[in-house]
């Protein structure tokens, strides 16, 4: 079980900007910081985060992804799961405003029925998705509210 992810960054304010621009569609927030490095989590009262920014270190190259972003392979993939269709749209919106670029517009996704997504490229090269995956709910109706 993963209790959290850092994501090693070249610039921690200006990702903390986009990432919190990125995120809110979806209920995280900052919620602590540790030095330089600043965790996320869901907007619930507690200082939880599962998900880090923190420097890259001095000894770590940039990758080629990020020197290139012209490339098409990101330097890392991170998943975050949405309540709805609707929280995946306005995720891809903001990570756009956010400075972002487009990686996949919101909508379903053939990896199998019940997939929507939509996925941004940070200021890094790091692929980020937000998702909704009905897939792994109960197939009652009520356990599968989509909001179209």
């Amino acid at each position: 079980m993963i209790d959290h992810i850092t994501l090693h960054v070249s610039d921690v304010g200006r990702s903390l900007e986009f990432y919190t621009r990125l995120l809110a569609p979806l209920g995280y927030i900052p919620k602590v910081r540790h030095g330089e490095t600043v965790g996320f989590g869901a907007n619930d009262g507690t200082p939880r985060s599962d998900f880090y920014l923190s420097p890259r270190p001095a000894s770590v190259e940039p990758s080629p992804q990020a020197a290139a972003p012209e490339q098409p392979s990101p330097v890392t993939h991170i998943a975050f799961r949405a309540d709805d269709e609707s929280s995946v749209r306005r995720f891809h919106q903001a990570g756009i405003a956010a400075g972002g670029k487009d990686n996949g517009e919101a909508g379903p996704r053939d990896y199998h029925p019940g997939y929507y997504a939509a996925f941004i490229v940070d200021p890094d090269g790091n692929n980020i998705e937000a998702v909704v995956d009905w897939s792994h709910h109960a197939t009652s109706p009520a356990a599968s509210p989509r909001d179209s």
